[in-house]
């Protein structure tokens, strides 16, 4: 019986434009994404060839993509996690939390809230974010797709402003 070799360290760096077409093709070939309907046209124009006016970095396991994620700043006194994908192949490995680390402790720097959004049918992210602290806030029935609902979450290092 073969026992799976551990993945190294992810290395986290910001997204360069040279990093679009790895990123483009997981994210086309993978669910949640396929389920909702993203097509590799859709990632394309997205990163074409980074993302305009969001944070966007990358993970690198052995120098090949890994995970992606997208912040978009000032979002109900927060920040919002855009996009938080890894390559099916990196899954399971420590890669979404590794990017999801990065992602905090910048966000943290500057502001109290992150918030992100999750498929109400992906499961698997969904327990992700329950493990990491995030809290699920409700439910936006009909968001993406019909019949399905976008839940919005939220980790908090505090309130926004103090009482007074």
């Amino acid at each position: 019986m073969q026992t799976a070799q551990p993945m190294s360290t992810p290395h986290i760096r910001s997204m360069q434009a040279a990093d679009r077409d790895a990123v483009v093709q997981f994210l086309a070939d993978s669910d949640p994404w396929k389920t909702l309907g993203y097509t590799s046209t859709d990632w394309t124009r997205i990163f074409a060839p980074i993302p305009q006016g969001r944070d966007a970095i990358v993970a690198l396991v052995t120098d090949k993509i890994a995970g992606v994620a997208l912040i978009r700043e000032r979002f109900l006194l927060g920040d919002y996690l855009e996009l938080l994908g890894v390559a099916p192949w990196a899954r399971q490995s420590g890669v979404g939390g590794a990017l999801l680390a990065h992602v905090e402790h910048s966000v943290f720097a500057r502001t109290k809230n992150l918030f992100a959004c999750v498929s109400d049918f992906n499961a698997p992210a969904r327990a992700f974010y329950k493990k990491h602290g995030f809290q699920e806030i409700g439910p936006m029935p009909d968001f993406l797709i019909p019949g399905s609902a976008e839940m919005l979450l939220r980790k908090t290092a505090g309130p926004a402003r103090k009482g007074g």
